[in-house]
């Protein structure tokens, strides 16, 4: 057994694996089944302690990962973390613009997150996965990696900050077409048995599990650039992968707070894309300097401070349209 728990699987031995899937397991646990087991709506200070509280067990894990696996493989992981946090708060954007074409209650809205997750814990995985597989046979990929990231940063640059519909989607299309869709919300449920031609009993499809296919769509195409960007701080699957979903968990129960606020954040889509950029470029730095890796304190350092200057920026500029404070009684 010992053996068996202490054997390496994609870099880590398996008993870190487990110790990582179970602690994710009973977050959701407690989440689902004791948190949120009735569907209420879930209001800015609930939204604030939450993810306090996985923002702190993030960065406990952190620590341990630190204490176990060395300084290096710590900063990476904090590093990973922040990056991922930072790139899946644009995310944030697009959520809020589903929930508003959808029409979806707030009290329904954590319901398709939570959901959500559980697609992104399996989606990011095989991601994950599929590129450790080929970082560790074409070390070559990791330059590609690279400047994609570049690329994609410099589009961010100059792309057009206007929310699209999710109706217009090529794969909202496709589903409409298909499945047998209700007009209106059931409850919480994502599907519902209603009659049919010939007044059959038969399953519908609601809104609401419209909206979890485009928020987890919507997963899909960040990852594309998430995914790269922590491969170009660390190889290491655990790391990736570990950062990843603390980062992923924290942002998901930090949405509610963040909603109310969007409008505050306008020049943080110009932070990332600098960020995406130079993560992109220190790794061409990396081998002009002849360094085997980029220092990991830089890489985490100037990811603080751009995002700060973003964010710092975003809110002097914004500034305007603050929330007035409450008149006094």
């Amino acid at each position: 057994m010992t053996e068996l728990l202490t054997a390496a699987v994609l870099g880590q031995p398996l008993w870190m694996w487990l110790a990582f899937a179970g602690l994710v397991t009973l977050l959701l646990a407690l989440d689902l089944g004791v948190l949120h087991r009735d569907q209420h709506e879930i209001g800015v200070r609930e939204s604030l302690l939450l993810s306090a509280g996985y923002l702190s067990l993030g960065l406990a894990f952190g620590g341990w990962v630190w204490f176990e696996l060395g300084r290096q493989s710590g900063l990476e992981y904090v590093t990973g973390f922040l990056i991922e946090k930072s790139l899946a708060l644009d995310n944030v954007f697009v959520i809020a613009t589903i929930f508003a074409a959808f029409a979806v209650p707030r009290a329904y809205q954590h319901r398709v997150l939570f959901w959500g997750v559980l697609g992104v814990i399996v989606l990011r995985g095989i991601m994950i996965g599929f590129g450790a597989a080929m970082v560790s046979n074409f070390e070559w990929v990791l330059w590609v990696f690279a400047a994609f990231l570049i690329v994609m940063g410099v589009k961010m640059f100059k792309a057009d900050s206007t929310p699209k519909d999710p109706h217009d989607s090529p794969v909202y299309r496709w589903l409409a077409k298909r499945i047998r869709l209700t007009e209106g919300f059931h409850g919480h449920r994502f599907f519902v048995k209603l009659p049919g031609p010939g007044g059959r009993l038969v399953w519908f499809a609601t809104p609401l599990f419209m909206a979890l296919v485009m928020v987890e769509l919507a997963d899909v195409v960040f990852a594309v650039d998430s995914v790269p960007a922590i491969f170009s701080i660390t190889t290491d699957p655990y790391i990736v992968y570990t950062s990843n979903i603390f980062a992923i968990l924290g942002l998901r129960a930090l949405y509610f707070a963040l909603a109310a606020v969007v409008a505050r954040f306008a020049y943080l889509k110009q932070a990332l894309a600098a960020l995406l950029i130079f993560i992109g470029g220190k790794v061409f730095f990396a081998e002009l300097m002849g360094w085997e890796k980029f220092p990991a304190p830089v890489s985490l350092g100037v990811t603080a401070a751009l995002l700060a200057a973003g964010v710092s920026w975003s809110l002097w500029k914004t500034r305007a349209n603050a929330p007035a404070p409450a008149a006094a009684p």
